[in-house]
C-alpha cells in the first residue's frame, strides 16, 4: 500500500508553488517566479494576485497529472504570511482560494497554515533532530522577514512561535535587493549578488552593523552603501552587503544565546540559501547552526505539504 499523500500551495509574495510530500520524502515540488520588471524593486500585492491567478492552475494539472490522487490525504495551504493573528497579505488568497476547491473536489480536509512556518518546516527537512529539542530557535530571513524566533514544537500545531527579535526597519533581503538593483542586478537579486561578491579580490568594504540586544538594523548600512556606488569595485560592494548580513546576524545570535540558552539555531528563508553567507555564518559565530536544503530555503509549498501530513500523523494517534 503507497503512502497516503499531503499537497502544498503556497503563493508568496514572488513565487507561486505547489507540492506534495509522503511525510518522508518530496514526491512533486515546483514553483514559478513572479515576474517583476527590470530597474524595479518590487510588486504591488494586486500584480501579485494577478500573476498567482494565472500561474496556479497549470501548476496544479501538472501535480495532479503526475500523483496518485486517490493516495491524498489533505491540502495543506498557507492562508497568511505569519501565524500570528492579524497577518494577512492578499496574495495568499489565490492560493487559499485553490486549495479550498481543491480539498472539496477531492473530499479530503483542507489545513490552513502560514508562509513562515512552511519555511520553518521545510528547513526541518533533514534536520528533523531538531524536533527532540524543547525549544530551538529558528532565524527567518528573506524579503520580507528577518525575524529570530523562539519555537516550540507542540502537538497540536506545527509549534509554538514567539518572536524575540527582528530587524527595525529593512529586511536582509531588502538590503540585498536594494543594494544589487542599484548596481544594476536583476530583481531578486541575491544570487546575483552573491556570485559577484564571490568574485571580490578586496575585502576592505566594512558597512556598520547596527544591533541592540536581539534586534538589528539594515537602513543605515544600506544608505552607506549606495553612497559607495561607484567609488568602489562592484564586487567588493557585494562582498561587503553580506559581510555585514553576517555580522548584524551572528550578534543577533549572540544576544539571543545570553538571554534563552544556548539553543540550536535553525536557518530559513530565502536570503539563507546563499551559500557565502552560510559560511561567513559559521566563521563567526561559534554556536550551533542547522541550515535548510539550499533549494528549499527560497519560497516553495514543500514545508506546507510537510505541515499537512504531520497534522495528519497527529489526528491518527
Amino acid at each position: 500500500m503507497h503512502e497516503p499523500l499531503s499537497i502544498g500551495i503556497d503563493t508568496s509574495c514572488y513565487t507561486t508553488s505547489v507540492a506534495c510530500t509522503d511525510g518522508k520524502s518530496i514526491v512533486f515540488s515546483k514553483g514559478t517566479m513572479l515576474s517583476v520588471a527590470f530597474g524595479e524593486r518590487g510588486l504591488r500585492q494586486s500584480e501579485g494576485v494577478f500573476q498567482h491567478v494565472k500561474q496556479l492552475p497549470p501548476l496544479l494539472r501538472e501535480m495532479l497529472s503526475s500523483i496518485d490522487r486517490s493516495g491524498v490525504v489533505c491540502v495543506a495551504v498557507s492562508a497568511a504570511p505569519t501565524a500570528k493573528p492579524d497577518s494577512y497579505m492578499p496574495v495568499f488568497l489565490p492560493g487559499l482560494g485553490q486549495a479550498e476547491t481543491l480539498s472539496a473536489a477531492l473530499g479530503v480536509p483542507l489545513i490552513r497554515t502560514d508562509h513562515q512556518s512552511g519555511h520553518i518546516r521545510a528547513a526541518l527537512f533533514g534536520n528533523e533532530a531538531l524536533l527532540d529539542h524543547e525549544r530551538f530557535f529558528a532565524v527567518h530571513i528573506s524579503g520580507g522577514t528577518t525575524d529570530l524566533l523562539l519555537v516550540e514544537p507542540h502537538r497540536d500545531a506545527p509549534y509554538r512561535i514567539e518572536t524575540i527579535g527582528c530587524s527595525t526597519d529593512l529586511h536582509a533581503g531588502q538590503f540585498v535587493d536594494r543594494v544589487g538593483v542599484a548596481l544594476g542586478l536583476p530583481f531578486p537579486a541575491g544570487k546575483h549578488m552573491e556570485a559577484l561578491a564571490k568574485t571580490a579580490e578586496g575585502k576592505t568594504v566594512k558597512l556598520a552593523s547596527a544591533v541592540t540586544g536581539t534586534n538589528g538594523s539594515f537602513s543605515g548600512a544600506e544608505t552607506a552603501a549606495q553612497r559607495l556606488l561607484h567609488t568602489v569595485p562592484d564586487a567588493e560592494l557585494a562582498y561587503g552587503v553580506y559581510d555585514c548580513l553576517a555580522r548584524t546576524l551572528s550578534k543577533m545570535f549572540s544576544n539571543a544565546a545570553k538571554v534563552y540558552g544556548d539553543l540550536p539555531f535553525l536557518i530559513c528563508g530565502g536570503v539563507a540559501s546563499s551559500g557565502l553567507l552560510r559560511t561567513m555564518l559559521r566563521q563567526r559565530f561559534s554556536g550551533r547552526l542547522y541550515f535548510g536544503r539550499p533549494e528549499l530555503s527560497s519560497d516553495n509549498a514543500v514545508g506546507v505539504a510537510l505541515i499537512g501530513a504531520d497534522r495528519r500523523t497527529r489526528w491518527k494517534q
